[in-house]
């Protein structure tokens, strides 16, 4: 009987291929037969998977996404059971940080994706565009609850507060990236950030 083929495994194989080498030489310097190569298989076979680089792109950006996504969960699980909003805020804004080899991997490519969608129509259509607006969204809706609960300081705009934060933290993992400060200072911004938002556990309520 012929060995079944695990065909979405294989598909995530291709895709951390292209992340590992796109993280060290750059997205726009990726060829599929670059990524290949770094799978481990033939050109042939990433080309019966997605056909183009395009298409490889964007299923790249799709596991990059879901890689994050994967992350900020296991962030928050480790705040404990049921963590409070300032908490959950916090993990989803040091989550996007570039503090270790996978999230400044992830930071470094989400950028490039963000700078190729400029001039690349095709990009500029994917869904990933609209997903700062998706962040904000959530961000707002927790700062929102948590307004209505008392644990906000006063006369904070929970739209304006999550636009700014998530701004912060885009801005911030830039210059980790490029090390115009360290993971340390840029956390100690956002907690600074927080402060000045959510208002002291013992005053809260």
């Amino acid at each position: 009987m012929p060995k079944r083929v695990d065909h979405p495994a294989r598909r995530s194989e291709i895709a951390e291929a292209l992340v590992r080498v796109a993280g060290r030489r750059g997205l726009h310097a990726v060829g599929m037969r670059d990524v290949a190569a770094e799978a481990g298989v033939s050109l042939r076979l990433v080309q019966y998977y997605f056909e183009t680089k395009e298409k490889l792109l964007l299923y790249g950006l799709e596991h990059l996404t879901g890689k994050f996504g994967e992350r900020l969960a296991a962030r928050v699980k480790a705040a404990g059971d049921g963590p409070g909003p300032r908490r959950t805020v916090e993990a989803l804004l040091m989550t996007a940080l570039p503090t270790d080899e996978e999230s400044r991997t992830f930071h470094h490519l989400y950028t490039s994706y963000a700078v190729l969608a400029v001039t690349d129509r095709t990009l500029a259509a994917q869904p990933f565009i609209r997903a700062p607006d998706a962040a904000e969204g959530v961000v707002t809706g927790i700062l929102r609850e948590a307004q209505a609960n008392g644990l906000l300081q006063t006369g904070v705009d929970a739209q304006l507060a999550a636009a700014g934060l998530l701004a912060m933290s885009a801005g911030l993992g830039t210059s980790i990236l490029v090390g115009q400060r360290g993971p340390e200072s840029a956390s100690a911004i956002l907690q600074d950030q927080l402060d000045r938002i959510f208002r002291p556990a013992d005053t809260a309520g």
